[in-house]
């Protein structure tokens, strides 16, 4: 019964949450929806003023990264299996990659190839997608130091797709980074070097957290 609920998704359901939403997100994978189907809730969605987002190739290669680069969405969920040209599509858009080395931890599927990401030119952002059912962690310490070990990432790169990446993928350049007229959300390590988020997993290396400017830890 998928396409009877995807006709409540985007009839009631969609009347009742855009006026209190900003984004529109869809599974889009064998087994949970089809292209047809995803494009019909994020099409609906756009409609309504929402942008869209997309889960895609989390559980194997599919056609989800390329209707997300054609809708323009503003980032893809997961990335586990890419084709070629899954990757080619995303280096020539503005749509952010998402990773989630915590899903791969949990499962045990293999990691995305991050260094191969990168290199095509394609921007890549790291989160922790903590859930119940496929990631287990909250730590964004964690989440780095894998994708510095098993996904090719330098620790720079991997503080720049936890921090910067992260605010790509939301479409704001208000957050993630240190600069003039950003807010002053801000962590200060108790370390010699952000090298040390992915050299000491596990360790608490965090002294005093700011936010909007204000201690808050």
């Amino acid at each position: 019964r998928s396409d009877e609920y995807v006709a409540l998704v985007t009839g009631p359901m969609l009347d009742a949450c855009a006026p209190h939403a900003k984004w529109i997100d869809v599974f889009c994978e064998t087994g949970a929806f089809t292209v047809a189907q995803s494009r019909r809730v994020l099409e609906a969605g756009m409609a309504r003023g929402l942008a869209p987002r997309v889960h895609a190739s989390q559980l194997g290669p599919g056609d989800g990264v390329r209707l997300a680069v054609d809708l323009g969405a503003a980032s893809i969920d997961h990335g586990t299996y890419l084709t070629d040209a899954d990757i080619d599509a995303l280096a020539q858009s503005s749509t952010v990659l998402t990773l989630l080395p915590g899903v791969e931890f949990s499962t045990r599927q293999p990691y995305p190839d991050a260094r191969r990401l990168i290199d095509a030119g394609v921007t890549v952002a790291l989160a922790c997608d903590t859930n119940p059912g496929s990631s287990f962690t909250s730590s964004m310490p964690f989440c780095i130091a894998i994708a510095v070990r098993d996904m090719g990432m330098t620790p720079a790169e991997a503080v720049w797709a936890a921090t910067a990446g992260g605010a790509r993928a939301l479409r704001r350049d208000d957050v993630g980074i240190i600069a003039p007229g950003a807010r002053a959300d801000l962590v200060l390590l108790d370390a010699p070097t952000r090298v040390h988020l992915a050299y000491r997993p596990g360790v608490p290396l965090v002294r005093q957290v700011w936010k909007d400017g204000t201690t808050v830890v």
